[in-house]
């Protein structure tokens, strides 16, 4: 599985952005997809969530709650995250990954500064 990441940028807070991670190859095992981001000096976190198999239900952290919303095409196996009323605590590398069951595949990142 091959994930390619795009649609970072730098946007004032309160700004909107839109994240999308093209994927290729073995997609057909996929069972999940979903955002993380990793800000400088902490750890990765899972950011949004949605269910590829069946059902498509979305799973948000409690800090984008309301704000981001996840979502697929899958006729284009593109994965999105639609991010409104950024705030500067959003700034991190966001990564899209890909659950496989026995592993996650990650592509390669796109940076988000959110400027205040």
């Amino acid at each position: 599985v091959q994930l390619q990441a795009s649609g970072g940028g730098l946007v004032q807070a309160g700004g909107s952005l839109r994240l999308s991670c093209a994927a290729s190859g073995s997609i057909s095992s996929i069972m999940s997809m979903g955002w993380y981001r990793q800000a400088p000096g902490k750890q990765r976190e899972l950011v949004a969530s949605i269910i590829i198999v069946s059902g498509g239900s979305t799973n948000y952290a409690d800090s984008v709650k309301g704000r981001f919303t996840i979502s697929r095409d899958n006729a284009k196996n593109t994965l999105y995250l639609q991010m409104n009323s950024l705030k500067p605590e959003d700034t991190a590398v966001y990564y899209c990954g890909a659950n496989q069951g026995t592993r996650i595949y990650w592509g390669q990142g796109t940076l988000v500064t959110v400027s205040s």
